[in-house]
C-alpha cells in the first residue's frame, strides 16, 4: 500500500512539473516575429483595403483578428531605400542607402550597422530571410553577413534579368542568380514558382524552430514586374495577371498562419503584413491600385507611400480595430525591440516604439512629423498631424498618360512643382486641394520642422549637406 502512495506521488508531481514548465514556456518564451513584405503593391489591392475585384480571404481575416492601420508609410517610395529603413529603424539617407541599387552595386547595406535580425539574434532568435534583399549583392552586404542565419531567394528586384521584355536589353543584365545561403543554386529563366518556394521555406522554418524564438522575414518578389504565379492560382482573379498574383501572396500568408497554428505557436507569434512602396502605375495592367490616394511607386505623394498594413498578435494586440494614427517603417524596429526585449543600437535611430497606438492604449504619435526624402537625399515632404507640405522638386506622374500593357510600361512625363504645398489629409486624402494660402501658420511651422531636419540629414535640393548622414558600405 505505501509503495502505491509513494508511486501515485511521484507520478502526481512528475505531471505538476511538466505542467509548471508548459506555463513557464509560454510565459517566459520571447515572442517569435515574422514580417511579410511585398514588392510594390498598392494601398487598394487587399479586400479589407478595399479592392472591390481581388479576394484575399486571410489578410482578411488576419485584419479582423488583429489591427490594421490605414496611414502606415513605407520610409520611401523605393525598393533599395525602403528595405534599408525596414530593417535599420533609420531613414535610409541617414545611412547611406538611396534609390533602387542595381546589381554590382559598389555599395551596400554597412554591416556596421544593427539590422533587425542582428538585434534579435543577439536576443537568442533564429533568423531566416526568404525572398528578395536589395541592399547590396556584394558578398559583405548579402544576409548572412547582416544578421540572418539562413537565406534563400534573389539579391535583387526581379526585373534585373535578361528576359525583362524592355530593362533586360536596355541594361544587359546578367542572369538571375538565386541563392540559398551564400551560394548560387540556379540562375531563373522564370519565375512562376518562386511564391511558393518561398512559402515553403517558410513554413519549414517554423517547424524546425518552434522550441526556439525566431525572426522570419518573408520578401516576396512579387507583384513587382515582371508578374509570375503558378499554375494553382493562374486565371482565378477578377482582375487579371496582377490579381491572380496578389491571391497567391495571401494563400502564402494562409500557409504562414497555419502552420503557426499547427505548431502551437500562433498566440505566442507577432505577424506584420505590409509592402516596400506603392504600385509601379506605368505598367498598367500589370500594376497596383493606390486609390484613393495620387500617384504611386517613384514620388513622394500619398500613393507613393501609404501602404496596407495588417499586424496580428492572438492576446497582445485587439481584434478587428482599424487604426489611423501615422506609423512609419522606421518605427518597427525599436517596437520589436520592446515587445521582444531585445537592446537597440547604441548608435542614432530615426523611429520610436509605437506598441501603445497599436494596442490601441494612445492614438498620439511619438513623432512630432516624418519626412519624406527620395531620390539622393531631396526632402520632398513633410507630415505633421494630419497636415502633408511639399517642397518644391520634380516628380514623374502617369495623369493624363497612356499606361502600359502586357507587361510593357507607358510613359510617365516629368512634372515640376515650384511653389510649397499643403494639404489636409483628414479632409482631402487624395491631395487634390492645395491649401497652403489659407494656413501660412502651419506652412511656416512645418517649414520650421523641415530646416532642423535638413540641418541633420541633409538637402541636395538646396545644396545642404546633413551632419548625421552615415556611409554606407563600399565594396573592398
Amino acid at each position: 500500500m505505501l509503495k502505491k502512495v509513494l508511486l501515485f506521488t511521484v507520478v502526481f508531481l512528475t505531471l505538476l512539473s511538466c505542467t509548471e514548465k508548459e506555463k513557464t514556456k509560454g510565459n517566459d518564451t520571447p515572442p517569435n516575429v515574422i514580417i511579410i513584405f511585398t514588392d510594390d503593391q498598392g494601398y487598394e489591392d487587399v479586400g479589407c483595403f478595399g479592392s472591390p475585384d481581388i479576394k484575399t480571404p486571410n489578410l482578411d481575416q488576419m485584419a479582423k483578428e488583429g489591427v490594421k492601420l490605414t496611414s502606415f508609410y513605407a520610409a520611401q517610395p523605393v525598393c533599395s531605400a525602403s528595405r534599408a529603413a525596414l530593417l535599420t529603424g533609420c531613414y535610409p539617407n541617414r545611412i547611406g542607402i538611396h534609390n533602387a541599387l542595381m546589381p554590382h552595386s559598389p555599395i551596400g547595406l554597412n554591416p556596421q550597422e544593427t539590422t533587425l535580425a542582428d538585434m534579435l539574434k543577439s536576443n537568442g532568435y533564429t533568423t531566416a530571410i526568404y525572398g528578395k534583399w536589395h541592399l547590396g549583392d556584394d558578398p559583405d552586404f548579402m544576409p548572412n553577413n547582416q544578421g540572418f542565419d539562413d537565406f534563400f531567394g534573389i539579391p535583387f528586384s526581379n526585373d534585373m534579368w535578361p528576359n525583362h521584355p524592355q530593362q533586360g536589353t536596355v541594361f544587359d543584365f546578367d542572369p538571375l542568380p538565386l541563392y540559398e545561403n551564400e551560394t548560387v543554386i540556379d540562375t531563373l529563366e522564370e519565375q512562376s514558382m518562386l511564391t511558393t518556394q518561398i512559402t515553403e521555406k517558410a513554413v519549414d522554418f517554423i517547424g524546425k524552430n518552434r522550441e526556439n524564438p525566431f525572426f522570419l522575414y518573408v520578401a516576396h518578389p512579387q507583384p513587382h514586374v515582371p508578374l509570375f504565379v503558378s499554375d494553382k492560382f493562374r486565371g482565378k482573379s477578377e482582375r487579371g495577371l496582377y490579381g491572380d498574383v496578389i491571391m497567391e501572396i495571401d494563400w502564402s500568408v494562409g500557409e504562414i498562419l497555419r502552420a503557426l497554428e499547427e505548431q502551437q505557436l500562433d498566440q505566442n507569434t507577432l505577424v506584420i503584413f505590409t509592402s516596400d512602396n506603392g504600385p509601379w502605375l506605368s505598367y498598367g495592367d500589370h500594376a497596383g491600385s493606390a486609390y484613393p490616394f495620387r500617384e504611386g511607386k517613384g514620388t513622394s505623394w500619398e500613393g507613393g507611400q501609404r501602404e496596407p498594413f495588417i499586424a496580428r498578435f492572438p492576446g497582445r494586440l485587439p481584434e478587428n480595430r482599424t487604426i489611423g494614427t501615422p506609423v512609419m517603417a522606421i518605427d518597427l524596429f525599436p517596437t520589436i525591440a520592446s515587445v521582444t526585449g531585445a537592446r537597440l543600437p547604441e548608435h542614432k535611430i530615426d523611429g520610436k516604439n509605437v506598441w501603445d497606438i497599436l494596442t490601441g492604449k494612445t492614438d498620439e504619435n511619438p513623432h512630432e512629423a516624418y519626412y519624406f526624402y527620395y531620390k539622393v537625399n531631396e526632402l520632398h515632404a513633410v507630415r505633421y498631424n494630419d497636415w502633408k507640405l511639399y517642397f518644391p522638386h520634380r516628380y514623374r506622374s502617369m495623369e493624363g498618360q497612356e499606361p502600359g500593357r502586357g507587361g510593357q510600361p507607358g510613359a510617365y512625363r516629368q512634372v515640376d512643382l515650384k511653389d510649397m504645398e499643403l494639404y489636409d489629409l483628414a479632409a482631402d486624402s487624395s491631395e487634390t486641394r492645395n491649401v497652403a494660402e489659407n494656413h501660412p501658420e502651419i506652412v511656416e511651422k512645418m517649414v520650421d520642422l523641415a530646416n532642423a531636419k535638413r540641418q541633420e540629414l541633409g538637402d541636395n535640393l538646396l545644396g545642404i549637406e546633413g551632419k548625421e548622414n552615415r556611409t554606407p558600405g563600399k565594396v573592398k
